[in-house]
């Protein structure tokens, strides 16, 4: 162990000595089921042969990670684990299920516990962390979740230093992540399906799982099976001009939950589409980790009129609601809301939004990523409804018709969204998240941004209250066709001009 520890603190050197691009480099799965008193021994020669691959770009990756320790910018008090860097990432597939094409891939996580007191590391027992894998992307506007893995589970922690000074708990790779070190998994490591599990094992408000449970079976291809799998649609540059993509990591270990330190545990990267493979798109992983945020805070990076709440549940965990509404066409708004569950057990059962009188909503629509590799969670679509003043997106099925039904989970983000001619109204509503399980609250309320404004005034492109140049220059601009119609007729003429000067604002 002495010298593994030696060869360890050696990886900057190995890197400079090579300097080939680890953020580029794609990982295939390098060995079958591994005996667990193999795994420390594996993981140390893998980690080192990463490092020595990945060179100056993957070690100013870790650089660039911007450590936020301690939400108050000190030190955690207990464990606390978080995701300090996702450094690469590796692609094992690309074929038909199910009648679409399907592509498999996994991310690497260097975890940091940035807590006062070692963090539990043991494995083939349920004191340590398990890492889920996901995929966003942000496209026209909007906001999706694209895909999921199962979970990874730890077994021992090397003693790193990616977040600041380590005080290691051990030599070599431990059963501790000692007060301030970091612990590298490559990419390789976490698409290993030797130990991946499903989610539904894990209560992620707790962080309590019963590890050894028997795993579903399912006839998916071995390559795709467990790893964070997307369809090739929503990858394909042909299709997503101007798609921006980003991967997210996120710990989840039950001391950590103990202590109040579970909010912080996901971090995401921004990640690039290159050459499509007989295994899928090549990635490349760019700029910083953007450590203790989930992957939803990468809308408002790219959208700054994004707003994002936090909403925590009694005795459960938190959901973060997003919103954002803009014009899409002249007079059409589209408002769109993200609700990314964190770390709730409870799970999401329905999401309403309030509208005003006489507002009608259009378009509504709805999307998720999907389970696989016989997760037993259902996939059913929620169906959106205008009703009883609010438009309401509901689960199929109740937790006593099925528990397994298709609840917004854990690690997890359903986007909602729909149109209007009714602009916001100027002071926001409060949505209401309905719950799955049975407890107390039955809901909780997000503050968010609603339809319900004054009535428009025709010929108020801009949505701006009053009728001006700006509008007039709108209406020229889309002569000739429905994109500039006022009256209603399918043809921007005569008549919208007409329109438009009786109601020009003085």
């Amino acid at each position: 162990m002495a010298l593994s520890c030696i060869w360890i603190r050696l990886f900057p050197l190995l890197g400079l000595l090579y300097g080939r691009r680890l953020a580029s480099t794609v990982w295939i799965e390098p060995y079958p089921t591994i005996h667990p008193l193999r795994r420390s021994t594996v993981k140390i020669s893998t980690t080192l042969l990463g490092i020595a691959l990945g060179g100056i770009a993957a070690f100013v990756g870790q650089l660039n990670a911007g450590a936020r320790p301690g939400s108050d910018g000190g030190v955690s008090t207990g464990p606390d684990v978080i995701v300090g860097s996702i450094p690469g990432y590796a692609k094992y597939y690309k074929g038909t299920i199910n009648g679409e094409t399907w592509l498999a891939y996994s991310l690497g996580s260097t975890s940091c516990n940035i807590g006062d007191v070692p963090l539990d590391w043991y494995a083939s027992t349920n004191q340590h962390p398990v890492i889920p894998q996901n995929m966003y992307r942000v496209k026209n506007g909007g906001f999706e979740h694209l895909g999921m893995s199962w979970v990874k589970h730890g077994f021992c922690a090397l003693q790193q230093t990616l977040c600041g000074p380590c005080t290691p708990a051990g030599s070599g790779c431990p059963s501790l992540l000692g007060v301030g070190c970091s612990d590298p998994y490559t990419a390789s490591l976490n698409g290993s399906q030797s130990d991946l599990r499903p989610r539904y094992q894990i209560n992620a408000a707790t962080g309590y799982f019963n590890y050894g449970a028997s795993d579903p079976t399912n006839s998916d291809p071995t390559a795709a099976k467990e790893r964070l799998r997307v369809r090739r649609v929503d990858l394909d540059p042909a299709l997503n001009a101007g798609a921006t993509y980003y991967a997210e990591c996120q710990y989840v270990h039950p001391d950590d939950a103990a202590a109040a330190n579970d909010d912080n545990n996901a971090s995401y990267r921004k990640f690039t589409i290159g050459a499509d493979s007989s295994t899928g798109y090549a990635l490349s992983l760019t700029g910083a980790t953007f450590q203790q945020l989930a992957a939803i805070h990468a809308w408002k990076s790219v959208h700054a009129d994004v707003e994002i709440k936090s909403v925590d549940v009694a005795g459960d965990g938190r959901y973060l609601v997003a919103n954002r509404v803009w014009q899409i066409t002249p007079g059409v708004w589209r408002y769109e809301y993200c609700v990314q569950n964190l770390n709730s057990d409870r799970a999401g059962y329905s999401f309403s939004v309030p509208t005003a009188a006489g507002v009608t909503a259009t378009n509504i629509g709805f999307a998720r990523p999907m389970y696989h590799s016989g997760e037993p969670f259902s996939n059913l679509t929620w169906t959106g409804v205008q009703a009883s003043g609010a438009v309401t997106w509901t689960c199929p099925q109740t937790y006593a018709q099925n528990a397994n039904g298709a609840a917004l989970r854990w690690a997890s983000m359903y986007t909602f969204r729909f149109e209007s001619t009714t602009g916001p109204a100027t002071t926001d509503g409060s949505a209401t998240l309905g719950l799955f399980k049975t407890g107390t609250p039955a809901s909780v309320g997000a503050s968010v941004k609603i339809p319900g404004g004054p009535p428009p005034i025709a010929g108020d492109f801009n949505g701006d209250g009053i009728i001006d140049g700006v509008d007039l220059g709108m209406l020229l601009a889309n002569w000739g066709t429905a994109a500039g119609d006022v009256t209603g007729d399918g043809v921007t003429d005569g008549q919208d001009l007409a329109i438009i000067l009786a109601n020009w604002t003085l």
